[in-house]
């Protein structure tokens, strides 16, 4: 998605939520210049992703009672760190808006995760505590890109984990735990309210449908929730299709 096409989409979500262009900017500005000199390179993301199959948990529901044994990169959507972490796997990157546990966003940086850390307006004083504490890092925004900081496309944590696997040139994007519906799982720790969660979540699917139109890679869906655009298949099916 080219960055025109995408502000268009950010336009009817921050009217829709009632998001500020002018802090969204601000708090991605404050990264660029926290990640100056000391940023993961876009290369090295790029490297990690291009032409793998690249495996995206969201922190659904389906997530707690998931069986983790799958190979490729692994990408964890905030709070699916935690989940991940507590059955000792380590995420190659971990995609967040810092609104997950601090803890394991820091234990996943600690053992080499690349932390994709995004910026808007409602988390700057997230930015200020725990970027200084990662090494390896790298921003994101959903407004105009800045030095370190890219504009992948994607709302929420999930959908934007699948914007930017799409983007770096992915083979396969399998999604795990990106349940959608009327239901917020335990590891989704998000300090709205839920009502606002679940309108969030109903976006987050429009945006992985759209994206599906586009993308080149091959698309499967190991969730709870019908996402068109995404072949619905088993854990052994996928693990099958992996070792292809």
């Amino acid at each position: 998605m080219e960055l025109e096409e995408w502000l268009e989409w950010y336009d009817k979500i921050r009217r829709k939520f009632g998001y500020s262009i002018v802090n969204d900017q601000n708090a991605a500005k404050v990264l660029s210049n926290m990640l100056r000199s000391r940023a993961v390179s876009l290369d090295l993301l790029k490297s990690k992703i291009y032409n793998n199959n690249v495996i995206i948990f969201g922190a659904g529901p389906s997530l707690e009672s998931f069986n983790y044994k799958l190979k490729g990169v692994l990408v964890a959507c905030d709070g699916a760190s935690e989940a991940l972490l507590d059955n000792n796997i380590r995420p190659d990157i971990v995609v967040t808006d810092l609104d997950g546990d601090h803890k394991s966003l820091l234990e996943a940086d600690r053992l080499g995760a690349i932390m994709v850390v995004h910026a808007h307006g409602d988390n700057l004083n997230l930015i200020l505590n725990l970027v200084p504490k990662f090494k390896h890092c790298i921003g994101s925004t959903q407004v105009k890109p800045l030095s370190n900081v890219y504009n992948f496309g994607g709302f929420t944590d999930g959908d934007r984990a699948v914007f930017l696997a799409d983007r770096l040139g992915a083979r396969r994007i399998i999604l795990v735990g990106m349940d959608l519906g009327n239901k917020v799982g335990r590891y989704s720790r998000s300090k709205v309210d839920e009502k606002v969660k679940i309108e969030k979540m109903k976006v987050a699917k429009e945006l992985l449908e759209y994206i599906a139109t586009r993308s080149k890679a091959e698309l499967y869906n190991l969730s709870s929730s019908i996402i068109n655009g995404y072949k619905n298949v088993s854990v052994e099916e996928i693990q099958n299709i992996l070792f292809q």
